[in-house]
């Protein structure tokens, strides 16, 4: 049986390449994929730490949070092809009429 510690390891992990690649990229995609594995790190954890409670309840709330980031993944890229369409570039630092 794979100690805990290694799926905290693993959760840790991504989530720092996540808050690394959000702080990091400029592009649009790039900041939505360093959020996904945010909520991915934050999965891991859930199901680890489900493991060694009697009841399945972080299963469940790991598969809510799952649907909840695809339906995210989905309007988030509706919305960055849009102001694509719009702006002609997926750069957030060039986008500066939406500041306005």
């Amino acid at each position: 049986m794979i100690p805990i510690e290694h799926f905290l390891y693993i959760g840790a992990a991504l989530f720092a390449l996540g808050i690394v690649i959000i702080i990091t990229k400029k592009n649009a995609i790039m900041v939505l994929m360093g959020i996904e594995l945010l909520l991915n790190a934050a999965n891991i954890n859930l199901v680890a730490f489900s493991r060694h409670d009697p009841s399945i309840q972080g299963q469940f709330f790991a598969l809510f949070v799952i649907v909840v980031a695809a339906a995210e993944a989905s309007v988030a890229l509706a919305i960055v092809l849009r102001v694509y369409d719009h702006f002609r570039t997926a750069e957030l630092n060039k986008i500066k009429d939406l500041q306005e």
